[in-house]
């Protein structure tokens, strides 16, 4: 069996689920029932409507607020058909899953139907009002525990508990408010562009679901098949050629999955048995990746759904946030490499890509899936919105897909690419319209500056302890909820915090995304992790540790950006000169951090040539004249100190039982 083959290996002995099982498990923003065909051709009719319906309000758009709740009013009578229960029902809906539908559809067209009058009582709305408000609310919640799991709707009702009960709280709590009835909160939720119908849904009914469907469309016409076979024929039958091979392929494949599980499992069904014959341990081979897997979302040109609410937080361009994220993917790669090339030598793997054409020929011949990405970023460059860009590359994917007999999109198959990019974000949707709620909350009460100003005071107001705490937080944050939705809660909840202390915007927003997408590879619930110990048999907790080894620059080159003056130049915000010599120092310190935690130099490095590299990285980091000297000393003592202890080299090749 080849490297082109999209299925999953079985190993003599043990049985591999099969990919679209394991993605289903381990990635929350999956859909959770195989639809019966009737059901599931209603469904595609709805959601092919979606799709066009958001494509024509891209040229052709209106009141912002009817369409949020047009685009919501669908969206949540599918989620309800298509999820089931957690930990029950079938995949056939049941009369209760009809009748959610139905009420949702009911309750999502009752403001449609009065728009003009609900917009004039905001503040003074009817029990009519209240009562339909309040319901939206509660499915909102449910089916976002349906999608996504119970701990978000918990959150949000405890911050709808907070708004409720806060006036209680003792005078001198710094958290403390005038508090709210429910008639309040819920006009808070509903009645405006603060709440359900808030930024987040927005960035989903426009950025997301255009994005998605482009996804489909390029996997449709053969383009993440093509990216995977391209990457395994790329590099040259080296010992580290396999480990950089499922390094391109997850950053190649994520512009078309969009999901840094699904990416993992896609790619690992795939290398898995490759890793293995060039001798990769099995925790080893995971942490390879669950590291491409996650590199996918933070990476341009598509990143993930938290970097289009980026951009309009911050109020720039999409490809503003592309350059904000360059030079910190980079590094993440650039630490991925010298990983694997420290462990190629450390295990004694081999080359093992399988026969194949060449990387040239597979160019010539499908390199044309290429175009539609760079057409993304050369059009936004020229001045288009990045929704109309993104619009144009489909119908470029669209058009270019009767290249391929096999792969052309005739009707049904458009059809189906269409439909599946809108139930394909239905996860998303949801849990942006449930985030919503804790937007609204937040605002209502002003609980973000209050929460700013009091981890700032628990802080000292010292910069590094308030970044790392902040840090921590949404670590935790992430554990428990899905990336799009931790962002969201600790852009306006511990965003503030930085802020306060001087911190840029950009620099604030930019920190937070990296460490909610990273959320997805920290322990103990790191699900990219989890899903590629699943494939590879490995041992998750030592997954986890191997794939923290390969990620961690990620972790530490966003304080870089936040805790020194120069480090703006990371997120491209300085003159040239400036960024060319932060690139240069800072790939000088991830190369430290490698040598750190991998243990590798000219050879095996000891503990003190490791100790003595991260100390240089940490200084390096820091971007400035005195640290950056010191940091090279010690760089250079650390290079002599492993050229006097320097043993001989011998390959510990572990085999995987």
């Amino acid at each position: 069996m080849t490297g082109t083959d999209h299925e999953t290996h079985r190993e003599p002995g043990r049985r591999t689920p099969p990919v679209e099982d394991l993605i289903a498990e381990f990635d929350a923003e999956r859909p959770g029932r195989r639809l019966p065909p009737r059901v599931a051709a209603g469904v595609t009719v709805v959601a092919l409507g979606l799709s066009l319906y958001a494509l024509y309000w891209t040229f052709r758009p209106g009141p912002v607020l009817p369409y949020r709740m047009v685009f919501l009013a669908v969206v949540l009578p599918l989620a309800f058909v298509c999820y089931k229960p957690r930990g029950s029902g079938g995949d056939r809906p049941s009369p209760l899953d009809w009748a959610l539908a139905a009420l949702s559809l009911a309750v999502c067209a009752y403001p449609l139907a009065v728009f003009d009058d609900l917009i004039r009582r905001t503040f003074a709305p009817t029990v009519l009002d209240v009562a339909a408000g309040a319901v939206l609310t509660l499915l909102v919640l449910e089916a976002c525990r349906r999608t996504v799991g119970w701990i978000l709707p918990a959150v949000c009702l405890g911050f709808v508990a907070y708004a409720y009960y806060g006036g209680y709280l003792p005078a001198d709590w710094a958290i403390g408010h005038r508090g709210y009835d429910l008639e309040r909160i819920v006009a808070s939720f509903v009645m405006g562009t603060e709440g359900v119908y808030g930024v987040p849904l927005d960035v989903a009914a426009t950025y997301i679901i255009l994005f998605t469907i482009y996804g489909a469309v390029l996997d449709c016409s053969g383009a993440g098949k093509f990216f995977v076979d391209v990457s395994f024929a790329a590099f040259r039958r080296s010992r580290s050629a396999p480990g950089r091979t499922v390094t391109l392929a997850g950053f190649l494949l994520g512009t078309v999955s969009g999901s840094g599980v699904a990416t993992t499992v896609s790619v690992g069904s795939v290398a898995w048995p490759i890793l293995k014959r060039a001798g990769y341990p099995r925790e080893q081979a995971g942490g390879v990746l669950a590291a491409a897997g996650i590199g996918a979302i933070l990476s341009p040109p598509t990143l993930g759904a938290a970097a289009f609410i980026i951009a309009e937080y911050l109020r720039v361009g999409y490809l503003t946030v592309l350059v904000y994220a360059a030079i910190p993917t980079v590094l993440y790669y650039l630490g991925i490499f010298l990983a694997i090339e420290m462990d190629a030598r450390r295990y004694g793997t081999t080359a093992a890509v399988p026969d194949g054409p060449r990387a040239w020929d597979l160019v010539k011949r499908f390199g044309y899936h290429f175009s539609s990405l760079f057409v993304i970023v050369v059009l936004m460059a020229l001045g288009q919105s990045p929704l109309r860009a993104v619009v144009y590359a489909t119908a470029l994917a669209f058009a270019l897909s009767f290249l391929d007999r096999e792969r052309r999109l005739t009707p049904r198959r458009a059809v189906r690419a269409l439909a599946a990019g809108a139930t394909g974000m239905l996860p998303v949707a949801v849990t942006c319209a449930a985030a919503g709620t804790i937007v609204a909350v937040v605002t209502l009460t002003g609980l973000g500056l209050k929460a700013g100003s009091l981890i700032v005071g628990l802080s000292g107001g010292v910069l590094a302890i308030t970044a790392i705490a902040c840090a921590v937080a949404v670590l935790v944050l992430g554990l428990a909820v899905p990336v799009t939705a931790s962002f969201v809660i600790a852009a306006v909840i511990i965003g503030p915090a930085l802020l306060e202390l001087g911190v840029t915007r950009a620099e604030a927003y930019m920190f937070v995304f990296y460490y909610a997408v990273l959320s997805e590879v920290s322990p103990p619930t790191a699900l990219s992790a989890f899903a590629a110990s699943a494939i590879t048999g490995g041992n998750a907790q030592r997954t986890m540790l191997a794939t923290w080894k390969y990620t961690l620059p990620a972790f530490l080159v966003p304080f870089a950006f936040v805790l020194t003056p120069a480090g703006s130049a990371l997120l491209a915000q300085a003159p040239a000169e400036k960024v060319l010599l932060a690139v240069a120092v800072s790939c000088l310190a991830v190369a430290a951090l490698a040598v750190a935690t991998g243990g590798w130099m000219l050879g095996p490095a000891g503990l003190l040539e490791r100790a003595l590299c991260a100390v240089a990285a940490v200084l390096l980091l820091v971007l400035s004249p005195v640290p950056v000297i010191a940091g090279l000393a010690v760089a250079v003592l650390a290079l002599g100190v492993h050229l006097v202890l320097r043993k001989p080299v011998t390959a510990k090749r572990e085999a995987s039982p």
